[in-house]
């Protein structure tokens, strides 16, 4: 019986302010997109650190011939002084560096021929005009400050690099993307608090005859409270599964369907991803509702 009349009265609040409760879960569903893409696009920045930091090797370039660094001064890397830096690897460094590829000159000119087969900027380089290195691949690819102190300034050696570092400027944008997307969420989530406790409050003011009347028979305040609880929980509930919808639905179409079948080497967030999201997102959507029901209740319908 009692869960008869808590039913009816959500019902009623739902039909009498309708566009109210439209509003909120438009609001609520905007507002959790927001929030499941900023979690998407960190779990997709997460994979493709995963993915390309374990291929990236870190170069070690040999002195070429005219180079001005100090340590080349002798002019162009002899056998002795790569046998030497092989040795400080093999040495050193043999917990960091699991492998160690040589690039001859030759080997980097059929490199650069297939990526520039017309030339660099209108130049037509040759093989002499290559230079030597050596390519490490790292046990940890975070460790090359370690690998880089160890090199940098032996005699034969011009420069290390890090080949990560070609990254990281997508990452900076991918992560500001990220704060974007949680900045305008948190302003939506903002909107959505408010807009759920309007439509409370004007569903409680609406109804206060019958709070009175249940005040009077003895009602407690969790019974008089339900229906006005529910009401908002059941909207911002909807907007959160419009919005765990809406994901599935770009993740599926945009990702898996279009952008993995054009791109494929790169590993993409996909359904799993989203149902992982999902559980966060209505239970947002739940602490949204009770918090903006609890602080509007209280001044409206407590006994």
């Amino acid at each position: 019986m009692r869960f008869q009349f808590v039913a009816g009265e959500v019902a009623a609040g739902l039909r009498r302010n309708t566009t109210m409760v439209v509003a909120v879960v438009l609001v609520t569903f905007v507002s959790l997109t927001f929030v499941g893409a900023a979690a998407l696009l960190q779990s997709q920045i997460g994979k493709l650190k995963d993915d390309w930091y374990d291929l990236v090797q870190v170069s070690v370039f040999l002195c070429p011939t005219g180079s001005l660094m100090p340590t080349c001064a002798a002019g162009e890397a002899t056998d002795d002084q790569i046998d030497a830096v092989r040795d400080v690897i093999d040495t050193e460094l043999a917990d960091e560096v699991e492998a160690v590829y040589v690039e001859t000159k030759a080997e980097a000119f059929d490199a650069f021929t297939e990526r520039y087969p017309n030339g660099y900027q209108g130049t037509q380089l040759t093989e002499d005009d290559m230079q030597a290195s050596l390519r490490l691949e790292l046990a940890d690819p975070e460790q090359f400050a370690v690998v880089s102190d160890v090199l940098t300034g032996r005699d034969g050696v011009e420069l290390v690099e890090d080949q990560r570092a070609v990254f990281e400027p997508l990452f900076r944008t991918l992560n500001v993307a990220t704060l974007l997307a949680a900045g305008l969420a948190g302003v939506m989530l903002l909107a959505a608090v408010l807009l759920i406790t309007t439509t409370i409050r004007l569903s409680a003011v609406s109804r206060r005859k019958e709070t009175e009347i249940m005040r009077l028979v003895g009602a407690s305040n969790l019974f008089v409270q339900l229906p006005f609880l529910l009401e908002g929980a059941i909207a911002a509930v909807t907007g959160a599964l419009l919005a765990c919808l809406g994901l599935w639905l770009a993740v599926r179409f945009l990702v898996t369907d279009w952008l993995e079948r054009s791109v494929d080497w790169v590993a993409y967030v996909d359904s799993g991803d989203v149902l992982t999201v999902a559980p966060f997102l209505v239970l947002v959507a739940v602490a949204l509702a009770a918090v903006s029901s609890v602080v509007t209740l209280n001044r409206y319908t407590r006994i």
